[in-house]
């Protein structure tokens, strides 16, 4: 099956972009709320949650955003709910995640067989429906954008708890094949999205924030060893995914630090991992530099590592609480960015989404929406 990939497409990631996710509407919030990760909404929030996503479309294409998502109103959270639905990948309850000051939820996914690709991913429906939304404004210069987390997340269990690293031994004595299978299955998902229109894909990657922190402060040799080969093997499994793609299939990653209800898992900046990353078949980087957990530009240029395809998108504006940064201040921030890297290759974007979760950060819906235009605005100024 072939799709011509407009010319409008090929710019991406653009020059100001967003990580994917927004607020949900109160009654779609408490609709998933009230809904385990492992079951269907009822048909009535369904419908509510179909009719969120296309408002939330039509603000995005409003405030003249090109890469449009349904907000990430079609699961619970960034993550668990694409896992779970790949093939050999269970969902269990779990003791739930241990953000700064706050516990999320205990539902969690585990290796429960040979991981794989799912012809019937839920997600596909999904991404049908906000691409025909995309569609009816029949607009060349806008495209649906597909959000997913990182094969990381499969090959990274530092800090798991016991269900989810037995069931990995349960499944698999060689550990070359499960990353060849982990690989196999993003490579068939992200085919798949193609097949039914996508250009536009970006991976969501908490665990190389956990790697550069931990990088960054142990001074024990074995845990510096087995974080770096996780890092070795991060980079395998990415290219090899990235590699496979058609080359108008925009490829992208983002790496978080955690974001969960404004708070998060990790600190420090990207010293410890920038030629790692350097090393990353990708079009794309969105990298969190909000505030001083962050870090700072030094090693930009190691992450770009002198490709003049990739650019680096730059999270310079907060999604973790509602203050609206100075303009002046973010313009200073990407000039300095440019002594790194060349600005053809830098974009704008949040530091990351609105609600990585069903919950939200604690941020306003205006808010939302005018950091989302002050990014707009010094993207078309820097970049007129």
């Amino acid at each position: 099956m072939t799709i011509e990939t407009p010319t409008q497409y090929k710019n991406t990631p653009y020059i100001h972009d967003h990580v994917g996710s927004f607020l949900r509407p109160d009654a779609l919030r408490e609709a998933r709320l009230n809904t385990p990760l492992d079951q269907q909404l009822a048909d009535a929030d369904f419908e509510l949650q179909q009719i969120a996503i296309k408002d939330i479309v039509a603000k995005q294409v409003a405030l003249g955003y090109q890469g449009i998502t349904d907000g990430e109103f079609s699961r619970k959270w960034f993550h668990a709910d694409f896992l779970v639905g790949l093939a050999g990948v269970d969902f269990y309850l779990s003791k739930g995640y241990g953000f700064e000051g706050v516990d999320t939820t205990a539902e969690d996914f585990k290796i429960g067989g040979k991981v794989g690709f799912n012809p019937d991913h839920p997600f596909f429906k999904s991404y049908l429906y906000l691409q025909d939304l995309v569609k009816s404004y029949n607009d060349p210069s806008i495209q649906a954008k597909q959000t997913i987390p990182a094969p990381s997340f499969l090959i990274f269990d530092s800090g798991r708890t016991d269900e989810y690293l037995n069931g990995y031994s349960e499944h698999y004595t060689n550990r070359q094949e499960f990353l060849d299978d982990v690989a196999q299955a993003y490579i068939d998902t992200a085919l798949h999205f193609y097949e039914l229109g996508n250009r536009y894909l970006q991976i969501d990657d908490v665990p190389w924030a956990n790697i550069a922190q931990t990088l960054a402060t142990t001074n024990d040799p074995e845990k510096r060893a087995k974080f770096e080969q996780y890092a070795e093997e991060i980079i395998y499994v990415n290219n090899k995914i990235s590699d496979a793609l058609p080359e108008d299939y925009t490829f992208t990653t983002h790496i978080c630090r955690g974001n969960f209800r404004s708070t998060w898992l990790f600190t420090g900046g990207y010293d410890a991992i920038a030629t790692f990353l350097g090393q990353l078949h990708v079009d794309g980087l969105f990298l969190e530099f909000d505030d001083e957990r962050s870090g700072d530009f030094e090693t930009l240029g190691d992450i770009w590592h002198g490709d003049k395809n990739k650019k680096l998108v730059l999270g310079l504006v907060t999604t973790k609480n509602s203050d609206l940064e100075d303009k002046g201040v973010i313009k200073a921030r990407l000039a300095d960015a440019a002594t790194h890297v060349p600005l053809a290759n830098l974009a704008l974007s949040p530091q990351c989404g609105f609600a990585s979760t069903v919950e939200g950060n604690d941020v306003s819906s205006d808010s939302q929406w005018a950091k989302l235009n002050l990014i707009k605005e010094i993207a078309q100024d820097v970049w007129a």
